[in-house]
């Protein structure tokens, strides 16, 4: 399978690399250059033809919807910057896969979408977001919608990922248990898995699946959708 992972300066997205590179062909993207062992495009997600040149040939597209940390634009202060490159770029990716008959798209989003919710009670994928107004959260929940409305056409598979703090078990091990935790080696994990998603009886072109980490005191279900649906099995525990 060709793969095409964005946000590329991240951990995760190198850690994707690395691992799905084992079974397939990768290409890696960001906004800005990288230097990485990987096939890399440096691409703004405009609504141009570098987009389309960018997507073609590929087979999915991983989209963290992630800026580099250190990213900056003059035209544009960093709240506007993030919410307008987690929609108006998201919808620019997309369309050009579309254009472009890819097939599948699989989107990393957030957990912090429920933190609204009071902490007794438990949340799982049939509950509402309740998007803060954090531009990062918004812009996550904004571009959730932007995919939603591109799964409905029907010619485009997506599948979203929500996920907690990204973090390795070993720098966190003197840290004071966080339960929004979940180990890096697990969220490639569930990415593999979302990969292959092709359980019946789930709405194909639009799947939702929360991932956690297997904890006694989960804010959310530990996965139990990710893992019957799609086989999702984490191994780090942070608490026994």
């Amino acid at each position: 399978m060709n793969l095409l992972i964005t946000g590329a300066a991240s951990e995760l997205a190198q850690a994707l690399a690395s691992r799905l590179s084992e079974n397939h062909h990768v290409r890696l993207t960001d906004i800005v250059n990288i230097k990485t062992e990987f096939e890399f495009i440096e691409c703004e997600l405009g609504h141009d033809e570098t987009t389309n040149e960018l997507v073609r040939g590929m087979d999915c597209i991983i989209h963290l919807a992630e800026l580099p940390s250190d990213y900056s634009d003059d035209s544009l202060d960093s709240d506007n910057l993030t919410i307008d490159f987690m929609t108006r770029c998201t919808y620019n990716l997309l369309w050009a896969a579309v254009e472009e008959k890819v097939k599948k798209a699989v989107y990393g989003s957030t957990l912090k979408l429920f933190e609204k919710y009071d902490d007794d009670l438990t949340v799982n994928e049939n509950w509402r977001p309740l998007p803060s107004t954090d531009p990062y959260v918004l812009g996550k929940h904004l571009g959730e919608f932007t995919c939603k409305e591109f799964a409905r056409t029907g010619k485009l598979q997506i599948t979203c990922l929500r996920f907690g703090q990204v973090v390795r078990v070993e720098d966190v091990k003197d840290q004071p248990y966080d339960p929004t935790w979940i180990e890096i080696r697990d969220l490639v994990h569930a990415f593999e898995c979302a990969l292959g998603e092709k359980t019946p009886g789930l709405n194909r072109d639009w799947s939702v699946f929360h991932i956690e980490a297997d904890a006694p005191d989960a804010d959310y279900p530990p996965a139990r959708r990710a893992r019957g649906s799609i086989g999702f099995d984490p191994k780090y525990r942070f608490r026994e």
